[in-house]
C-alpha cells in the first residue's frame, strides 16, 4: 500500500481542480497458488528490490 501511495503522488492530475483517486488492491502473490513458483517468487522479490533501489 505504501508503495501505491508513493506512486499517486508521483501522478499528474488530468483534471482541473481537485481530483480523487482510489487505490485498491487487485491481487496478492498467494492468489496464484502452485503458478507461483518459487523461481517465479524469486523473480518477483529480485524486481522488487531494483525498484526499491531506485526510488529518489
Amino acid at each position: 500500500m505504501e508503495e501505491a501511495i508513493e506512486w499517486v503522488k508521483r501522478c499528474p492530475n488530468p483534471h482541473e481542480g481537485e481530483a480523487e483517486i482510489e487505490i485498491r488492491q487487485v491481487f496478492e502473490a498467494e492468489d496464484f497458488g502452485s503458478e507461483l513458483t518459487p523461481e517465479l517468487r524469486k523473480r518477483e522479490e529480485r524486481l522488487r528490490a531494483q525498484v526499491s533501489e531506485k526510488k529518489p
